[in-house]
């Protein structure tokens, strides 16, 4: 879902607390080339055109992206600045809107959480909404194995920094803005909270993962991440022996995404999804 305030203020009630998180350009665009190389279309044609050149799919995109790039293509909206585009961001190009449009995202949103220090976002995330640490340790979902992540060297880097010279303006003004709160939030204080936080997370490992990074062709459906044809998503393998209520909890924190969605609705409404009507 692409951001757009003015229609998500029409319908959300106006104490709502907004937050979103940011990642590091650079490996916000590996990921998403990684995960949807056969999905949108300047991606999908750059994929055609390694098939004769003997160079990574990756290597030939950034070689000329314009070249497979259609800004007039509906697909193609994460294919360049992605995180701006999400945004609701102008993502092709610079134009004297964007400063105005920045200090609007900073004032509607009440966290802008930074995923290269997630525990930090965390801690000022629950700060925010009153949770203690128990209620935001978490578990690593939604990971591609390691043989489906591109190590990029200096040269590449460099080009996906060119590439998507907009997200790295929009991730660099809101870290700057997140270290404006961890200061007001106290730097130490932050730093000690952190690491309770962590020590949370690692209790909750030892409890619950028999086996991380699972392949998903080992895990049971309800733990099986959605897969992409480029791309495999592993998941955990939950520890025996657990009481019912341990067993019940361990498993939710691993649920991938689609199916927490399904947990959630059926607690929330007391039923299952249903599928869309046909026209």
């Amino acid at each position: 879902m692409r951001l757009d305030l003015r229609e998500v203020r029409k319908v959300m009630p106006q104490n709502t607390v907004f937050i979103t998180l940011l990642r590091d350009p650079i490996k916000t665009f590996e990921s998403v080339f990684g995960y949807y190389t056969s999905i949108i279309p300047a991606f999908f044609s750059a994929h055609r055109a390694a098939a004769n050149k003997g160079k990574s799919v990756f290597s030939v995109f950034l070689d000329s992206p314009e070249t497979f790039w259609d800004p007039k293509e509906p697909g193609n909206g994460l294919a360049k600045n992605p995180m701006s585009f999400d945004m609701g961001l102008n993502n092709q190009k610079w134009n004297g809107s964007w400063p105005e449009d920045l200090a609007q995202l900073e004032e509607a949103f009440h966290l802008v959480m930074i995923a290269e220090h997630f525990d930090e976002s965390l801690v000022l995330l629950g700060a925010l909404l009153g949770l203690e640490h128990a209620d935001v340790a978490y578990l690593r979902l939604n990971a591609r194995a390691g043989n489906c992540v591109t190590e990029l060297d200096e040269n590449m880097q460099e080009k996906v920094r060119s590439w998507n010279v907009l997200d790295t303006l929009l991730y660099d003004f809101f870290k700057q803005v997140f270290w404006e709160k961890a200061a007001q939030f106290g730097l130490e204080r932050l730093k000690a909270e952190a690491a309770r936080l962590r020590a949370s997370t690692e209790k909750i490992q030892q409890k619950c993962v028999s086996r991380a990074e699972v392949p998903p062709g080992e895990l049971e459906d309800l733990l099986r991440p959605l897969q992409t044809e480029t791309a495999t998503i592993v998941g955990y393998e939950v520890r025996g022996n657990l009481s019912l209520q341990d067993q019940g909890f361990c498993v939710r924190m691993m649920l991938p995404e689609l199916q927490y969605h399904s947990h959630l609705y059926f607690k929330q409404y007391g039923r299952d999804m249903r599928a869309a009507p046909a026209d």
